[in-house]
């Protein structure tokens, strides 16, 4: 590492490594600093045991932005995605099993199983996400309006998503101001009967750590898991050959082309700003060392950004309070399994069935008795559970004959009323495989490891508040010009030259890159 670059950037998660890659391409001298000594953060890939090979945060980039493909041409720096047949697997208590399909007419075909009614409603309610989703697509590109300071700049380019939602006609406009802050529940029960298929697709509205499918504003985030290419009604999902972390590595490289410096293991202590505190001016390291830039740009969490980079003492009394009061609570786990063979799902007769996510959600009352249990402070003793097998797909996950499984758990509270996550985790792991071994009986027989990442694993490990894997949680009132508060949202801070591009800036979570893209922009613009 030299002294002096034109923009540090904190973090080598994919948002990080997005930005960096914008900026170096740009010409800026970049650095980037990462405590882990694997990239990736939240999108790493990194094997547990050996020859077993795990998406140790995100196992799905289907959110992840074409343009930014494009742009940094990442595909010549060994990216590519898989796709299995199926988009999701949801088995059912009494054997028998719902499958949606990335092909919309065979995924009505298999719900008419279920209802006749349902199967000929789909492809109508399709139509409509598909609709609604389109407009809040446009919205990823895009920076939020500071809404205390109006101009003709800032708010010309959301005129395009204006005139896109007049296109939908009044009727389509005013179902979408209608449903975007409703209970998934109260939406999905409009369109349909089959608890199977609600429970299945109400998994999207709870994703990342929403309270439970009766919450307000859960509805928006089932939208906003398809703001990706269309699967079948379920969220938009996609593999990365060779782990999530190939796609890290490959934004990695692309950025390094562009001549920034990637310096993995490497903890950054503060965030040095000026005489006058009124700026940056570098950073320093844990190991003292200090290097100068003219940007420092954050993929750190709001939270860890300013209270603990910057400093508490350094914050006005309002930005302080409005930081403090960003939500995390984060709900959610994770249980790697390295497994002997694939195992025997009940209703199952294919393995291109397990080829997208699994999901143990039976109906919609389970996703909210779950629920229950974590707003008390306890781990739900019947989670809802997310699974993945991408060894199905990409064979150079596991040995031979084998395959990695991982399973996102909700709801397992950060805050534990009666116990710590340091006495809970074994207790967790054999929950989570007894809950799954009621859906796939010869489980438990085909383990060979287990690895549990708890809440407070992802706030010591990866850095995320809370164990927060959004960086604070995604409802109206913390996403658009709200994220991460009222008049942060521009990705600039009140200190010139800091910037965050991070999860927890807009739009939000999710491997999209969206956040690292946009704040690059803004950075760029405000250079010149």
């Amino acid at each position: 590492m030299n002294k002096q670059y034109d923009a540090i950037v904190v973090g080598a998660g994919h948002n990080g490594l997005v930005a960096a890659a914008y900026l170096a391409k740009a010409g800026l001298r970049v650095l980037v600093l990462e405590q882990r000594p694997v990239l990736g953060g939240a999108a790493a890939t990194e094997e547990i045991f050996p020859g077993f090979k795990f998406n140790t945060g995100s196992a799905d980039a289907g959110l992840f932005r074409p343009a930014i493909v494009k742009d940094l041409a990442l595909d010549r720096h060994g990216l590519s995605f898989l796709e299995g047949e199926a988009a999701v697997f949801a088995p059912q208590p009494d054997g028998t099993a719902l499958t949606l399909w990335r092909e919309p007419q065979r995924s009505a075909a298999e719900i008419a199983r279920f209802s006749a009614a349902d199967a000929e409603k789909y492809p109508a309610f399709l139509e409509r996400v598909s609709h609604l989703a389109a407009v809040l697509r446009e919205t990823l590109a895009l920076t939020p309006p500071d809404l205390a300071h109006f101009s003709p700049a800032t708010l010309m380019p959301w005129l395009g998503v204006g005139l896109k939602l007049r296109r939908l006609g009044e009727q389509e406009m005013m179902e979408l101001l209608r449903v975007l802050p409703m209970p998934v529940r109260d939406f999905l029960d409009e369109w349909f009967e089959s608890e199977a298929l609600k429970g299945a697709l109400g998994v999207l509205g709870i994703a990342g750590g929403l309270p439970g499918p009766q919450a307000a504003g859960t509805t928006l985030m089932f939208l906003y898991q398809q703001l990706g290419a269309p699967n079948s009604g379920f969220l938009s999902s996609r593999l990365v050959r060779g782990g999530t972390g190939a796609l890290s590595a490959a934004l990695a490289a692309a950025a390094q082309q562009h001549g920034a410096e990637i310096c993995p293991g490497t903890a950054v202590a503060h965030i040095l700003l000026d005489d006058l505190a009124e700026g940056v001016k570098g950073v320093r390291l844990a190991n003292g060392q200090e290097i100068s830039a003219r940007f420092v740009v954050s993929s750190a969490d709001p939270r860890r950004t300013f209270c603990q980079l910057v400093g508490a003492a350094h914050l006005e009394p309002q930005l302080l309070r409005a930081v403090r009061n960003i939500r995390y609570q984060g709900m959610t786990a994770k249980v790697n399994l390295a497994l002997n063979g694939l195992p025997t799902f009940s209703g199952a007769t294919s393995p291109g069935q397990l080829t997208g996510h699994i999901v143990v959600a039976p109906d919609l009352e389970y996703l909210e008795r779950a629920w229950d249990d974590a707003k008390y402070g306890r781990v739900s003793q019947r989670p809802v559970l997310d699974v993945v097998i991408p060894s199905l797909l990409d064979s150079s996950l596991a040995p031979a004959g084998q395959h990695v499984m991982s399973i996102t758990v909700q709801y397992a509270p950060y805050h534990l009323r009666e116990s710590h996550w340091d006495a809970e985790r074994e207790r967790l792991g054999d929950q989570v495989v007894a809950t799954l071994a009621t859906y796939a009986p010869d489980l438990p027989e085909r383990i060979l490891h287990c690895q549990v990442i708890t809440p407070l694993d992802w706030e010591r490990e990866y850095g995320l508040t809370e164990g927060h894997i959004y960086h604070g949680q995604m409802g109206l009132d913390q996403m658009f010009f709200m994220r991460p508060a009222a008049g942060q949202a521009q990705y600039r801070t009140p200190f010139k030259g800091l910037y965050l591009c991070g999860a927890g800036a807009h739009p939000g979570g999710g491997v999209s890159g969206a956040p690292g893209r946009n704040a690059a922009r803004e950075i760029l613009r405000d250079g010149r």
